[in-house]
């Protein structure tokens, strides 16, 4: 078998996709679509301690998904999608993998015979009747 073009390392990939193994990390990166928050406008939003939001963008920050900046006192977050970007990358060498074993299905099930060709006679008849066991 082929094996997938892999431009990303080993590494990178581990740590993008563990850190969008959890909902609360996907729900921070939703949020920062297009926007920049500071970590207590993001923990305003989840129902997890400040803390544990913290913990979650240290997660996000080492997988590069993250940027985050001093404005004043506070921490400012913005997405930074160019290690989704290889992560999509790198599915997508499965994707054809996928699309080709569907297809391989589809001729598969429409090479069955149709329930059509069955006799009328046993279409009405009733389903066989359940026994007890005592």
């Amino acid at each position: 078998m082929k094996q997938p073009a892999i431009t990303a390392s080993a590494a990178t990939l581990d740590a993008v996709f563990f850190a969008l193994s959890d909902s609360t990390r996907r729900g921070l990166l939703d949020r920062l679509r297009g926007v920049e928050e500071t970590a207590g406008a993001l923990a305003a939003g989840f129902h997890v301690t400040r803390p544990a939001v913290s913990r979650h963008l240290r997660i996000l920050r080492e997988a590069e998904l993250v940027e985050e900046r001093r404005r004043g006192r506070e921490r400012v977050y913005t997405l930074t999608p160019a290690k989704l970007g290889m992560a999509t990358q790198w599915l997508e060498e499965y994707r054809v993998f996928w699309s080709a074993r569907l297809h391989d299905l589809k001729d598969l099930v429409e090479s069955l015979p149709d329930d059509d060709d069955d006799d009328d006679d046993n279409n009405n008849a009733p389903p066989p009747r359940k026994t007890q066991r005592r």
